[in-house]
């Protein structure tokens, strides 16, 4: 079975670190790559730069609060892409505000997230994430 790819675009270092401890913790095989700010991520995505030979993610972790450019900004620009936009992204953020949620589902969000205060819960909410989209859901390729 391949091992599923996700792009993780998170600034703080504390949830970067908890993010991968969940999938360390899973079932299932998944490869991981970090970008900290939303120039970064898309110049993941267009392998751009130092990221010339990057893989082609299978799901996105998108934070909103970034540098540069933020998440809602990155998401926009992947949901304009014809090559792009089939790839699922996930909103996963602190934010609970109305605004940032339905602005994310205006721009085509595949879900939106409310990161859990607890690390305990955190770490579910990351597994629950991965048993959806990446066990129950069929993903394209």
């Amino acid at each position: 079975m391949k091992k599923a790819h996700i792009l993780l675009v998170e600034d703080n270092e504390g949830d970067i670190v908890l993010t991968l401890e969940a999938f360390e913790e899973s079932k299932l095989l998944t490869d991981v790559s970090v970008v900290k700010n939303g120039k970064d991520a898309l110049d993941f995505l267009y392998k751009r730069g130092a990221y010339i030979s990057a893989e082609r993610p299978d799901l996105i972790l998108l934070d909103i609060n970034l540098p540069i450019l933020n998440g809602h900004e990155v998401l926009q620009e992947i949901k304009q892409d014809h090559d792009l936009r089939t790839i699922p992204v996930i909103m996963l953020t602190t934010s609970s505000n109305r605004r940032d949620i339905n602005k994310a589902y205006e721009n085509y969000s595949n879900s939106y997230v409310t990161k859990p205060i607890s690390m305990d819960e955190f770490l579910k909410a990351i597994l629950q994430i991965e048993e959806f989209w990446l066990q129950l859901c069929k993903l394209p390729t």
